[in-house]
């Protein structure tokens, strides 16, 4: 894999078997020696990154808050600053998530979404162009430092603890669940024959699977459960485009944005819901004081019971998917393997009910499934954040834009199972390359600090977390309403 060829991999910068082959070769290692390499081309990073500090560019914050625009985006990280204009079409994780962060500290959102930063640094020495200036704080002003350095603490505390180290057991019980509903699903079709009656039963149970499938995959995309990351790149494409059959690199671009800007308008595209939703305060007042209007957004609550919820999954994400497969990298290698990927999953399920349904029927049967699994992750995947708070960019602090941004649902072994253990969005949004079955064993540690700074560590019932996704949708169509019906059109 050469430098140019925008690998993909956990919202990292580079590929780890870049790094890998670039560690070997700067260390002058025999393949053998692997090890050894990789610890030496990290010691190379850290030797050439502590140049005396009278031969490095020095900075103000407000000269790197300067370079925040596509032509100029500069970033710090330990200090330390990096010119990233040119790196950022070849960053795994999208452009995006890269302008997101141009012209603010960045060293704590590096450490969240870098299974192993110290790897990842290798690529990060070109970039290196300076330091901030010795008077200079290590994050911006109007951040919190006291918090910073505290949440970094317990960062630091939780990595001792070994709470970032996967359990592979758990893992494997999770594709056993999947493996074994799917192939009872083609038991009970093949004895009982393709009646409607058995047709809506293997439905349920593939949407269960399916709906296991989605909480997997999510694991994929942040976690390195294996030493070698061409193995974690390989299952998330098993689980994300050949289990799901959703593209792998579309995926990882959108979701990494979620994470690093998380109900930050125009940056978070999960809130990026119109026209057909407005979400949040400012929103939608300005939707309503400029006349616009798709739909009638006071009714947008019972919409989303009869409308969003069901085609969320089958109809909004599988269009979303195939435009970024098609359109927009029209026929690069990665997107002719996303579409290989997919193309698998189609044709496992021709293969496995073809022979009872035709192809028709399969279709209806994929469908079908889809739009049963759609409520259950729409509902899921939303009851952390569209209640929660949605704001224009603030430049917050790490630690305070998760926890106001994100609310757990209270822990049972139901829940835990029935969300994948995203009813922990606090934790995970935290620390996104933790392993989910340490969330619980976390959640102690991170209540106590958004105590001793004030912040609200919000933890609701499960029924009480769904019906607060259709509350807030009627709460915006009322204001979009008021502001519609009051204000004369600008």
């Amino acid at each position: 894999m050469t430098f140019e060829e925008k690998p993909e991999g956990n919202g990292g910068l580079v590929d780890e078997n870049q790094l890998y082959l670039g560690a070997r070769q700067q260390a002058n290692r025999k393949p053998g020696a692997s090890g050894k390499a990789k610890f030496s081309a990290r010691q190379e990073v850290n030797d050439k990154c502590d140049l005396p500090r009278k031969s490095l560019n020095m900075y103000t914050w407000q000269e790197i808050q300067r370079h925040n625009q596509e032509t100029g985006q500069w970033l710090v990280i330990n200090r330390k600053v990096y010119d990233v204009t040119g790196w950022a079409d070849r960053h795994p994780g999208g452009r995006k998530v890269l302008s997101h962060y141009a012209g603010e500290d960045a060293t704590d959102v590096f450490r969240a979404m870098h299974p192993d930063p110290d790897i990842v640094r290798l690529y990060l020495k070109p970039l290196f162009i300076g330091e901030l200036a010795q008077e200079e704080p290590n994050q911006e002003r109007n951040k919190n430092s006291q918090l910073v350095e505290d949440f970094q603490e317990l960062r630091r505390t939780l990595e001792t603890m070994n709470m970032f180290k996967a359990n592979l057991g758990f893992f494997f019980l999770h594709f056993a669940q999947i493996f074994i509903l799917e192939a009872l699903a083609w038991v009970i079709v093949w004895h009982f024959g393709s009646g409607w009656l058995i047709t809506i039963f293997i439905s349920c149970l593939l949407t269960v699977a399916q709906a296991q499938s989605m909480f997997l995959q999510h694991d994929m995309g942040h976690l390195s459960i294996f030493k070698k990351s061409k193995w974690n790149h390989l299952m998330q494409k098993f689980v994300m485009s050949h289990l799901k059959g959703l593209s792998t690199k579309w995926w990882n671009n959108r979701h990494f944005q979620h994470h690093v800007k998380t109900n930050i308008d125009t940056k978070d595209p999960d809130i990026d819901v119109g026209p057909l939703f407005i979400v949040g305060d400012l929103t939608s007042v300005e939707h309503g004081k400029n006349k616009i209007k798709y739909i009638d957004y006071e009714k947008q609550h019972l919409y989303f019971y009869m409308v969003g919820a069901p085609l969320f999954m089958p109809v909004y994400l599988n269009l979303e998917s195939m435009q970024e497969m098609y359109l927009r990298r029209y026929w690069e290698v990665f997107f002719l393997q996303d579409i290989a990927w997919v193309s698998s999953f189609y044709i496992c399920y021709f293969i496995t009910f073809g022979p009872f349904y035709g192809i028709f029927g399969t279709m209806v049967l994929i469908y079908l499934t889809k739009l049963l699994e759609s409520p259950w992750f729409g509902y899921v995947s939303q009851m952390s954040h569209i209640p929660m708070k949605i704001s224009r960019e603030e430049n917050q602090d790490w630690f305070s834009t998760q926890v106001l941004a994100t609310c757990d649902v209270e822990q049972s072994f139901f829940n835990d199972w029935f969300t994948g253990h995203l009813n922990f969005q606090i934790e995970h949004h935290l620390f996104p390359t933790m392993p989910r079955h340490n969330y619980h064993k976390v959640a102690p540690l991170v209540k106590s600090l958004c105590a001793k700074h004030g912040l609200p560590y919000v933890n609701k019932p499960m029924l009480k977390a769904f019906g607060d996704i259709v509350r807030a949708l009627k709460k915006s169509g009322a204001l979009w309403k008021e502001a519609y019906c009051m204000h004369p059109q600008i």
